[in-house]
């Protein structure tokens, strides 16, 4: 399958060239977007220097400031999928995703599944040296998602994840206004309700190791409360509409 890795960076020269590495070694034939919000650190820079020197496979988005997760990741399906790509790749920068299970994720995908998601929360997956706090309120905050929206999926709010082209294109992307992890969760929720397969893949989720997490407990909540405004809206207000509405700004 032709795929395209997206990794949306902000303040990342600590890390895009690791990220980049081990991409490379883990799929030699993916071709690697860079989406970053304005980096001061000149992360753009680090980036287009690294595909310079390695052959090329490596775009780099350009954005003035920072617009938030989902946006990145919205640009670059719509890239990815004006470009003509089978397979698009939701990674992370800060090396707490592994690039060695980007095999894994696109073979799902290929072998028939609408989207791949990098586990935590099943057999094989792990999450070492994390606080039981953050273990608790991530997996409360999942099953919640998946009990209230009738998500059968343990891990809907990682970001780790691989989807293919036909489900993608036929999600309307502008619609899908959440940022963070409301915006993982959305995605699996416009998959599931357009009869989309959805399987997860085991991965090991390592803490970020340089720079500073963008991660917030308001993000946490936020996205707990869409959770919950999907619910009533499609449950109660727009029963057996299969085409989701934009979430309230």
């Amino acid at each position: 399958m032709r795929s395209l890795v997206i990794l949306p960076t902000y303040n990342e020269a600590e890390n895009i060239g690791e990220v980049l590495d081990r991409v490379r070694a883990a799929v030699p034939a993916a071709e690697v977007l860079v989406v970053d919000d304005g980096s001061p650190d000149g992360t753009a820079d680090l980036a287009e220097r690294w595909g310079a020197d390695n052959g090329g496979q490596v775009r780099v988005m350009r954005r003035a400031g920072k617009s938030g997760l989902g946006s990145a990741y919205r640009a670059g399906f719509a890239h990815g999928l004006a470009e003509g790509f089978d397979a698009l790749i939701e990674m992370d920068s800060d090396l707490q995703h592994d690039p060695a299970a980007l095999p894994d994720l696109i073979a799902a995908v290929a072998a028939g599944a609408d989207l791949a998601i990098g586990s935590r929360y099943v057999p094989g997956g792990s999450i070492p040296n994390w606080p039981r706090h953050r273990e608790w309120l991530s997996r409360g905050g999942n099953r919640y998602a998946g009990l209230i929206l009738g998500l059968p999926v343990r891990d809907a709010t990682a970001g780790f994840r691989c989807y293919g082209a036909p489900i993608l294109s036929s999600i309307d992307l502008a619609a899908v206004t959440a940022d963070g992890y409301g915006f993982q969760i959305e995605m699996a929720y416009n998959v599931m309700r357009r009869g989309g397969r959805i399987v997860e893949v085991p991965i090991r989720f390592s803490d970020r190791q340089r720079g500073t997490s963008k991660m917030s407990g308001r993000i946490v909540f936020e996205a707990l409360g869409l959770v919950t405004w999907w619910a009533v809206r499609d449950r109660l207000l727009r029963r057996g509409n299969a085409s989701p509405a934009p979430a309230p700004s």
